[in-house]
């Protein structure tokens, strides 16, 4: 007999209890059966899924590597999606979001504002180098990224050459990298003008995030108003509708001329560690709270509207 789960969450960061706590107790609420798949059971969830012995009507992909085909909780949500299971977001359509270099062209396309880039291969020609156009369009210094990467990880932040595109392939492999003009925010009242931004099926929320800190403070209705931020969420619902994402977020700076432009483009697997846990570096309570209710409204649609799924 197949032991069915309602909702079914990857996750790998004992930081983030308080979003996992809240999930578990508006599931409870719900009266949806709720399995939380940590590290230590990952590899026999894997195998009871695989063997028809468990399957979650929806999974909540809060930890998977997109970019290593052999970490176990990318195989998982594979398997998921292959056994119909509606995962949040589905596999192919968050890998293809999150890769900076594929996203960046579909981006400027739709006429979002984001940094001057050019997307390099790791396997460059011998000899490859910038030309003149591409160098005066960088300037110096200028920000090297991996395009799979995420949490500052490959992150070059004063590159001045080609050669700097080794530092971060030092710190994180990839097939390819971005080349992008450093963009830097305004400051408004001693603090940068930048933004993360979230979008979750159709809600969007707008935080202060100090780029330089680490800092998060939900944006206030007052200074939404004052500051004419309703801008960042045209941005980030053009850049869910572009991509199909559900839960996502964006980061956005202001620069001097008032321009919004996206720096991040899709943070898939949102960081979720709370001020109550880390007061330095955590999201508002607050937002963690609405996030995690707007999720399981979400959980319980999909359970009443199940996606069709192909013969």
């Amino acid at each position: 007999m197949t032991r069915i789960y309602d909702l079914a969450m990857t996750h790998k960061l004992d930081t983030d209890d308080y979003f996992i706590h809240h999930i578990q107790r508006l599931c409870a609420e719900a009266r949806l059966n709720f399995f939380l798949i940590e590290p230590a059971w990952v590899e026999l969830f894997y195998e009871h899924l695989k063997n028809g012995k468990v399957w979650p009507r929806v999974l909540l992909n809060m930890h998977s590597e997109h970019h290593q085909p052999d970490d176990i909780f990318h195989r998982l949500i594979n398997l998921a999606a292959s056994k119909h299971t509606q995962v949040i977001d589905p596999p192919d359509r968050a890998r293809e979001a999150f890769d900076k270099a594929r996203l960046h062209p579909r981006l400027v396309g739709a006429g979002i504002h984001v940094p001057w880039t050019a997307v390099v291969s790791r396997e460059r020609p011998e000899g490859w180098s910038l030309s003149a156009e591409e160098r005066e369009a960088l300037g110096t210094p200028f920000v090297i990224k991996p395009a799979m990467g995420y949490g500052r990880k490959g992150l070059v932040m004063d590159a001045t050459s080609e050669a700097d595109i080794d530092r971060s392939i030092a710190a994180w492999p990839d097939e390819n990298y971005l080349f992008q003009r450093r963009i830097v925010p305004r400051q408004h009242q001693d603090a940068p003008v930048y933004f993360r931004v979230y979008f979750v099926f159709g809600s969007v929320w707008l935080s202060w995030w100090n780029c330089f800190t680490d800092q998060y403070r939900l944006v206030t209705d007052a200074e939404r108003s004052e500051l004419g931020l309703d801008r960042l969420e045209e941005i980030i619902r053009s850049i869910a509708g572009l991509t199909g994402m559900n839960f996502f977020s964006s980061e956005v700076a202001q620069t001097e001329d008032g321009e919004f432009v996206v720096i991040d483009y899709v943070n898939d697997q949102c960081h979720l560690l709370s001020q109550t846990a880390h007061p330095q570096l955590g999201v508002p309570d607050e937002l963690i709270r609405a996030i995690a209710s707007k999720l399981v409204e979400a959980v319980q649609a999909a359970i009443r509207h199940p996606a069709p799924t192909s013969a």
